[in-house]
């Protein structure tokens, strides 16, 4: 007798399918998802409260399903090695892009109020990226503040000061300085036109006038800070002398949001004259020789040179087009500015480096304003206006390190440099002088230490390709890892130097969640010597919940025995 089965029904069946899918937990893909969503949606009432002039806070307000976010977060990384697949890194729960100081401010404080860390990017060229991604996922959630729409800048010429909001580029504010005072004024900065006014002053900002005035944050003369809490602090006597002090080279990403930048404007000739000269080392006995003479003389004078007189040196490989079946040689750059015309130059020259041998005919005279677009490559006497092209540098994939030089580099280490420089098609290292103003400060005048003694800054530069092959990414990595540590008997020491704004994580990272001063040192110290102590100290007083946090943001320092500073009940309110 054959056995008989009941039919379960097809409704029932479908029934009991239902109750499943609908009872089981969510996983966690959905999980988190629902989370965003939540975020979202909260912070956008948030920014509605906080800011009830922002018509439409979606505007401000991206979030990772929103089909704006990607094309915003990549539209200012610089480094394609953040922006490519096969460095993943995890990505922020908001993008936000205010356009007026008050977004700024309801961002900071809906931030702080929702437990997100903050990260703020003026233009994307920091090193490492790590003012919009993170190296792993944090314990905290992180928003990226974007703030390359609070570009404007306004010129004062008769108070020889300008005032720029840090999105602005440096070509934007050279164009207006210029335009604005009649080629009377400059600003000395940095020679790349598409960074950024606010990461540059925040980090220190060398250029080739620093022999003669200073770094570029050594004439910021006021700013305006969002602080942690979302407050607008107007000006130097409302956020304090210490605040003042940390934001003028401590690195940004640490204290608050710099909304406006106050500087000092100089003074510069109607004519500045430039030379660039290339020493291509021959094939043949004493070739070589013949150079690292010439480097060494190099060495001895232009840290001491007139400081209206900056001479820098690279060291580039050359193809060998002359039959050399394709193989690379050394070539030497060098580069100058004087602030006069190339007569004054050449005398100075003749009088002070003679071994160089500048004739007349390699110099050329130009307005200031031009001589910046010199020194980025554009030599052909190319508009002004070029200036104004924010995307004039193409983005690339790239990796930078720095060391300071208290003595000069002896012959056997200039041979190791030049036998380097010849593996890595890609490669540079720059020496840039130092002396002049820069030693005249005192390094307890901003966070920026390295000045008296500190002779020059030696980079170490690394370019290349998309290249698919994830290990011919780490061969140039490894190169210029190799290079800085060959030079490890020739530069500075205890600590080894280095400089924030050409960040390096190879130096040592913070953890979120157990972020230390003990630990930090480690890393801060080579940055900001001794004065990384009394950064610590500074972020210990503004921001001690570490609402601004990086992998190498300042970890706060909380001495026993000082007064804690008092908080104001509103999220928003004025100091």
């Amino acid at each position: 007798m054959q056995p008989s089965f009941e039919l379960f029904p097809v409704h029932r069946l479908l029934l009991f399918l239902l109750l499943l899918v609908t009872l089981s937990p969510p996983s966690r893909a959905q999980g988190e998802g629902q989370e965003e969503r939540g975020l979202h949606e909260s912070f956008l009432r948030c920014v509605s409260r906080l800011s009830p002039a922002t018509a439409d806070p979606s505007d401000l307000v991206h979030a990772p399903a929103d089909a704006s976010y990607g094309p915003l977060l990549d539209s200012t990384i610089q480094n394609l090695r953040f922006a490519s697949p096969r460095t993943p890194c995890p990505s922020p729960s908001l993008l936000l892009t205010p356009t007026t100081v008050a977004e700024v401010r309801a961002s900071v404080a809906c931030c702080r109020a929702h437990g997100l860390t903050v990260r703020a990017r003026s233009g994307g060229h920091d090193y490492e990226g790590l003012s919009y991604r993170a190296l792993r996922r944090p314990a905290r959630r992180f928003a990226v503040l974007d703030l390359a729409a609070l570009r404007a800048v306004r010129v004062d010429a008769a108070r020889r000061v300008a005032h720029a909001q840090p999105g602005a580029t440096l070509g934007e504010l050279y164009y207006a300085v210029a335009r604005g005072s009649r080629g009377k004024l400059g600003f000395p900065a940095g020679i790349c036109p598409t960074v950024c006014v606010g990461g540059h002053l925040n980090g220190g900002g060398f250029g080739p006038m620093m022999r003669k005035h200073g770094l570029a944050a050594d004439n910021v003369v006021d700013a305006e800070v969002v602080d942690a809490e979302g407050r607008l602090l107007l000006g130097r006597a409302a956020m304090g002398e210490g605040l003042f002090w940390a934001i003028r080279g401590g690195g940004g990403g640490s204290f608050g949001v710099v909304v406006s930048w106050t500087v000092r404007l100089v003074p510069v000739p109607p004519v500045v004259s430039a030379f660039t000269v290339r020493r291509l080392i021959p094939r043949g006995d004493g070739g070589e020789q013949a150079i690292i003479h010439l480097l060494t003389r190099w060495q001895l004078v232009t840290h001491a040179l007139p400081d209206d007189l900056f001479v820098k040196a690279a060291m580039e490989p050359k193809a060998d087009d002359d039959g050399g079946g394709g193989s690379l040689r050394p070539q030497v750059v060098f580069k100058s500015l004087f602030l006069g015309n190339c007569s004054g130059m050449v005398s100075q020259m003749d009088s002070h480096l003679p071994e160089l041998g500048i004739n007349p005919s390699d110099c050329r005279e130009m307005s200031w304003l031009q001589s910046m677009l010199y020194f980025y490559g554009y030599t052909d006497g190319q508009p002004a206006e070029v200036l104004l092209d924010r995307t004039l540098q193409p983005k690339d994939y790239y990796k930078i390190k720095l060391d300071y030089l208290t003595s000069p580099i002896p012959a056997a280490g200039l041979a190791v440099l030049l036998s380097k420089i010849v593996e890595e098609k890609g490669g540079s290292i720059g020496i840039d002088p130092q002396g002049g103003r820069m030693s005249e400060i005192p390094e307890s005048d901003t966070p920026y230490a390295h000045r008296k003694g500190y002779l020059y800054n030696l980079q170490y530069f690394v370019k290349w390709g998309g290249d698919k092959n994830v290990s011919y990414e780490e061969k140039h990595l490894g190169w210029v890892r190799e290079v800085h540590e060959l030079m490890t008997p020739y530069v500075s020491k205890r600590p080894r130097a280095a400089y924030i704004n050409f960040r390096d994580l190879d130096l040592g990272q913070n953890v979120d969640g157990n972020t230390r001063y003990e630990e930090a040192r480690v890393w801060g110290e080579k940055y900001f010597r001794g004065n990384f102590r009394r950064l610590a100290m500074v972020k210990g007083e503004v921001d001690p919940e570490q609402v601004f946090w990086s992998e190498q943001s300042i970890p706060p320092l909380v001495v026993v025995g000082t007064r804690k500073r008092q908080r104001q009940d509103g999220l928003v309110s004025e100091s």
